[in-house]
């Protein structure tokens, strides 16, 4: 089988063979021919005369030393950073010192799969993702908002089945408790990816309006003082809201929807839902609803202006221009 980068197929490699050696052909003509240098085609016909047709099999181009190859130990430090901190590269690069280029390479050579294929809480491998190419970027902040609602289930007082198993048990005995859901409010912004989250007890059209215009006042603060444009998906709070389609009207914005059942559209706002899932909701066992809700500003904060963002190469807040 050939190397998959490799020009020739072995066919191909026959064919150089047969034209040079058989037809007595000049090199440089069959290399011409084939679509391939001359270099190329002088070394194929070298390895052929003095290996045979052994010769013509594909060798690797991995050096016979690496002197400045990672060490072991410092890959140990690597991959025991990638599960302490359940991060990407740039994280894990900050912590160690490594490059972010090398840990990436570190981590694709130890076979370790992408966060977003992970289990927040444990590591472990669970799923695949679905990605597109089709990347873009606003060129100024407050040229695009996305907005989306997170549901999250409750926690219920002592933490549930994560912080006791034997709650599971009990529960099951006495009758399921309905303890609700958490409808977590996200407005991020396209350009900076500055975002502002809220936590409430619904996700109708008028509660979305005072979100999206708090978070308006949350942008102005921090340099971004216009909103022309906002993103949402189709849900009926967005689409069908009065109270909503005013807030952006309020705004002087124009409001904007994505193509039914093509989630990736707002996935700039459905990446932070997962960041916010990985590393606040999910990031370690609370024992009350109202610990995870009082543990969602801190961490909002560390997001916009100490965590490096993995999209941006930088702090979201890092980003902002602030305009007179």
């Amino acid at each position: 089988m050939s190397h998959v980068n490799a020009r020739l197929t072995v066919h191909g490699k026959l064919l150089l063979i047969r034209r040079v050696t058989v037809d007595n052909r000049p090199v440089s003509h069959v290399a011409k021919e084939l679509g391939i240098s001359r270099q190329c085609a002088h070394r194929w016909v070298a390895r052929y005369r003095s290996e045979g047709p052994t010769g013509l099999r594909e060798r690797s181009s991995r050096p016979r030393s690496s002197p400045k190859k990672t060490s072991p130990e410092l890959e140990s430090i690597v991959l025991a950073s990638r599960r302490k901190l359940k991060a990407g590269p740039l994280r894990i690069a900050e912590r160690t010192g490594v490059s972010p280029r090398t840990v990436s390479r570190i981590l694709v050579r130890h076979q370790i799969p992408p966060l977003a294929h992970c289990d927040p809480l444990t590591g472990q491998q669970i799923r695949a993702s679905r990605a597109t190419n089709n990347r873009y970027e606003r060129e100024r902040p407050g040229e695009l908002l996305h907005i989306d609602v997170k549901k999250l289930g409750r926690i219920p007082d002592g933490g549930g089945w994560r912080a006791d198993p034997e709650q599971s048990r009990h529960n099951h005995k006495k009758g399921r408790t309905r303890v609700g859901f958490d409808y977590v409010h996200a407005v991020i912004d396209d350009h900076t990816r500055l975002a502002y989250v809220e936590i409430h007890a619904d996700e109708k059209g008028i509660t979305a309006a005072g979100v999206l215009l708090r978070a308006a006042e949350f942008f102005a603060q921090n340099g971004i003082p216009k909103i022309e444009r906002v993103l949402s998906d189709n849900a009926f709070a967005y689409r069908n809201s009065a109270a909503f389609k005013d807030a952006v009207a309020q705004l002087g914005a124009e409001q904007r929807f994505i193509k039914p059942h093509c989630p990736w559209t707002n996935g700039k706002v459905e990446r932070l839902n997962r960041t916010l899932a990985t590393e606040w909701a999910y990031s370690q066992v609370f024992t009350s609803n109202k610990d995870r809700t009082a543990a969602l500003a801190p961490w909002l904060n560390y997001y916009n202006t100490e965590r490096i963002h993995g999209g941006i190469g930088a702090t979201p807040i890092s980003r902002v221009s602030p305009t007179s």
